[in-house]
């Protein structure tokens, strides 16, 4: 005797769906090496589950959203495997220096901006979309328990493809060595934890070079970044105007801007970010991250010794 089964118009349409579906993961799915099994054999394997299912649930397209969701969890998990690991590092030139600005002895103007004591609630992601809407990469040096707090913020800071420095965990000022080598060893493994980013950039707090926190760093072969121009964003004394004048009147190509996105109420900041970055491109600067800014430098070191 023989059993019919019976399919609605419906639930033909549905297992049509299924075996495209199928077939097209199949496709993306099959491995480079030659199948150990016929494809149909394959396919058949992949297309009994949701025939049987639909013989006794209606359900087919909760399987065909599975078979579909597993296939685009392969596709991103493949993308974020490429987003890892990023290191930020300076050229060996540089490693283990101190570093006030770049020497750049071509026509081309660039300066860095630089961003410290971040991550921070708000300030930082307003900072983020002026920067964006200028398109203009920055470096942000964080601080490890503001980055403990707002893990979320410095992947976008990530993301949206800046370059990130270490500004210790606590920013502090007067350490004994051993302090000196967590304060920096714990905001490195935070930063790497967070966002699969390493970094040999490095910014001591306050600028202070004799508390044992630059020179731990130099022997751990990071360059030391300071500034050529201060905007004195971090003195809440200081006006817009004030801060903006401190930037345009102390920089020239190869400089370094010292600013601020977090550590406190940062507005003043933001309100004069746009005003700082439109004059500068008024002046036919080109706004790069400090790795790229060291890179340069290097570049031309080498054209010079040939």
């Amino acid at each position: 005797m023989t059993i019919r089964v019976s399919f609605s118009g419906v639930q033909k349409t549905c297992l049509a769906l299924v075996a495209a579906a199928g077939s097209f993961i199949a496709g993306v799915l099959m491995p480079v090496d030659p199948p150990s099994e016929p494809a149909s054999v394959r396919l058949t394997n992949i297309l009994k589950p949701a025939v049987k299912l639909d013989l006794e649930f209606p359900s087919v397209k909760a399987i065909a959203d599975q078979r579909v969701e597993q296939w685009w969890d392969s596709i991103t998990q493949g993308q974020d495997e490429g987003k890892k690991k990023q290191v930020f590092s300076s050229p060996a030139s540089f490693q283990g220096k101190i570093v006030q600005q770049a020497e750049l002895a071509g026509q081309e103007k660039v300066i860095a901006l630089t961003f410290d004591d971040g991550p921070w609630i708000d300030t930082t992601e307003k900072v983020l979309n002026i920067l964006k809407q200028y398109q203009v990469k920055a470096t942000f040096f964080w601080i490890g328990k503001h980055l403990k707090l707002y893990p979320h913020i410095a992947k976008k800071v990530v993301v949206q493809g800046h370059a990130i420095g270490n500004h210790t965990w606590n920013h502090p000022y007067s350490l004994n060595p051993s302090e000196a080598t967590k304060e920096i060893e714990d905001t490195a493994t935070l930063i790497y934890q967070v966002t699969d980013v390493k970094t040999s950039l490095f910014r001591p707090p306050g600028g202070v070079l004799n508390n044992g926190l630059a020179a731990y760093a130099q022997q751990q072969k990071y360059t030391v970044m300071m500034w050529s121009a201060d905007s004195r964003d971090w003195n809440t004394g200081t006006s817009t105007s004030t801060m903006i004048d401190n930037v345009l009147r102390n920089t020239r190509s190869g400089g370094i801007v010292l600013l601020h996105d977090g550590g406190g109420n940062r507005w003043q900041t933001v309100e004069a970010l746009p005003v700082i970055i439109a004059e500068f491109k008024n002046r036919g600067y080109k706004f790069v991250t400090v790795p790229e800014l060291l890179q340069m430098e290097e570049n031309e070191r080498k054209i010079r010794a040939k």
